[in-house]
């Protein structure tokens, strides 16, 4: 085993593998699914059902129209329902609920986070998760529970895609137009598509000559791969030669069952991902029964946020990785009272990374049998600069005979054939090529969305938000009455357990909108002074996720390349942290005034 390296070698290990990896073209070097590409995300699950066109009048508005039938829109729903909101209607371009869950249906889909926090409301539907971390088809199932209990499926508009939203300032209304020849009506409408909704792939020359069979993992090609979702043997690649591009988090759980599955697989690597310990298992709710009284789930989540952010608690009830990550920085504090200011909380979290990178890079030793293998597979950088993955069998599937990891010492794939791919200065022949390329960050929130909303006076959102995002608690935007925005950034900005996020902010939609129908008021809209200030307030703490642009290039940090003013305003929060924020939101909902609105 080599030495373990001092804290000045691994700055400097640092540095140089960062290096290696810089790209001048950053997110430029990955192409949007469209055009020639557009059958990269074109719905494999579901053959959509010739339906009655939806033609509203004034008269005949539903309350809320929502854009996404993801977890945003079914907590929205959910929320929105039990408020007594009840004509709700989702719209989504897929054939079912599931935002995430209904299109990631690769092999070994799984939350990696704890699904006692992270599937929502649990409580609400009677259900509890059979695993610690769920895999793919349980969630999908559990978001299909969540549309049937609360009705979300009657006014659903499912494999319909919005293609426009404009503001009726006569009626007070939105009016939403899509690819069927909808015209819905609503009074409310609320966004949520998800921070990672839009497929990308890797702008790589040749990437249309391949003559095999290839598809982005967002949209697994049964046909080609055989088995399923539910776990079913991939017999048709028995034979085949497989190549996947990318190691990030959906590579590492997809990787293992090709391994099994392939006749030969060849993993394209840039960067290797940090693996750390999973260790899931069934969960008995017998035996958590003392920590599941009413309101359980909350409490649970609100634990975690808690621990995971530094915080204390008397105890750690979910015990995992991420709480694991915080509570070592924490106990590096209290090592060395001495220390104090934020240089202390700096020089503990630098220290309690040095460790835990190095037990991580010790378990590829331990793990993988080729020493050359291994050398490749251990991250250099610090656990936060990526996606922490936790996965038991990722390793070991290097030791398999017929799995070949193409390491390209940062450089990655260089260019497609029509054979496959040239990496590593040579032709790797290939039958089947899946990319696992991730999916769009940075870019303009409406790209992101597929759809521009027309405000007030004609105000495209893209126009107000031309130089930023500016909100209202991430929500509400001024010159866009009644319409909501449901996600994470400039509120809390948890990225740990983004459900949380959701959670709070549809039951904030849900009680603004409630008050609005107690006042009888016809629309909702932040002033203008309340949304400076509290723009004002996120760019003065500076609490931005925009990443360590010291660490090695990724969507964490904008590949290495300093943000743009848009992308930096996009990734901030509360300037206290997500517990603040959620506190905050909490009272600001409570009292009842909603101060920062105007109704009327």
């Amino acid at each position: 085993m080599a030495p373990i390296p001092t804290a000045d070698e691994l700055r400097e290990k640092y540095a140089a593998e960062r290096a290696k990896r810089l790209r001048a073209d950053g997110n430029d070097q990955y192409i949007e699914a469209s055009g020639v590409f557009a059958d990269y995300v074109d719905d494999p699950y579901t053959n959509a059902i010739s339906r009655a066109t939806v033609i509203d009048t004034p008269e005949t508005a539903c309350d809320v129209a929502f854009v996404g039938a993801g977890f945003s829109g079914l907590v929205a729903g959910a929320s929105l329902k039990s408020a007594g909101v009840n004509r709700v209607r989702l719209i989504d371009t897929a054939g079912d609920v599931g935002g995430t869950w209904y299109w990631n249906r690769y092999p070994g889909a799984q939350c990696d986070t704890a699904s006692l926090i992270y599937m929502p409301l649990l409580e609400e539907t009677g259900y509890f998760p059979s695993e610690k971390y769920v895999k793919g088809p349980e969630i999908h199932a559990h978001c299909q529970r969540i549309a049937t209990h609360f009705g979300l499926y009657d006014d659903a508009l499912l494999s319909t895609r919005v293609t426009g939203a404009h503001w009726d300032a006569e009626h007070h209304q939105w009016v939403i137009t899509t690819d069927q020849g909808d015209e819905v009506r609503a009074r409310h409408m609320g966004i949520g598509t998800g921070p990672l909704s839009k497929p990308k792939l890797p702008g790589l020359t040749g990437i249309t000559d391949f003559a095999g069979a290839s598809f982005h993992t967002s949209r697994w090609d049964y046909s080609v791969t055989g088995g399923s979702p539910d776990g079913d043997p991939m017999d048709l690649l028995a034979d085949k030669r497989v190549g996947i591009i990318g190691t990030g988090a959906t590579a590492v759980q997809c990787i293992p069952h090709l391994g099994r599955a392939a006749g030969e697989l060849f993993v394209f690597q840039r960067t290797p991902s940090s693996i750390d310990v999973r260790n899931n298992h069934a969960l008995d709710p017998d035996e958590l029964a003392p920590d599941l009284g009413p309101g359980w789930q909350r409490r649970w989540r609100e634990n975690f946020t808690v621990l995971q952010t530094g915080g204390f608690a008397d105890r750690d009830l979910v015990r995992d990785g991420w709480t694991d990550i915080a509570q070592r920085i924490r106990d590096k504090v209290l090592e060395h009272p001495e220390r104090s200011g934020p240089d202390a909380l700096v020089a503990a979290y630098h220290e309690s990374d040095d460790e835990k990178m190095n037990e991580i890079r010790s378990r590829v030793d331990d793990v993988v049998s080729d020493p050359a293998t291994a050398e490749a597979l251990k991250p250099w950088y610090r656990q936060l600069c990526k996606r922490p993955c936790f996965h038991d069998d990722y390793l070991g599937t290097y030791n398999r005979s017929n799995v070949h990891l193409v390491d390209t010492n940062g450089r990655g794939v260089e260019s497609v054939t029509e054979r496959g791919v040239i990496a590593a200065g040579r032709e790797w022949e290939l039958d089947v090529l899946i990319f696992a390329s991730g999916f769009e960050v940075g870019t303009e929130f409406t790209r992101r969305a597929g759809v521009d909303p027309v405000g007030r006076d004609g105000l495209t959102l893209s126009a107000a938000w031309a130089d930023g995002m500016v909100s209202f608690h991430g929500m509400h935007v001024h010159g866009f009455p009644n319409m909501y925005v449901i996600g994470h950034a400039q509120g809390a900005n948890l990225i740990s357990n983004v459900p949380h996020n959701l959670v709070e902010a549809a039951a904030t939609m849900a009680a603004v909108i409630a008050h609005a129908d107690t006042q009888a008021a016809t629309e909702v809209e932040v002033t203008a002074t309340a949304q400076a200030e509290w723009v004002d307030l996120l760019d003065a703490g500076g609490r931005s996720f925009g990443g360590d642009p010291t660490c090695t290039p990724g969507y964490y940090n904008n590949e290495g390349q300093e943000a743009s003013g848009a992308q930096r305003r996009a990734g901030l929060g509360h300037p206290d942290g997500p517990v603040a924020y959620f506190n905050y939101i909490d009272q600001w909902r409570s009292t009842g005034e909603f101060t920062g609105l105007r109704f009327s």
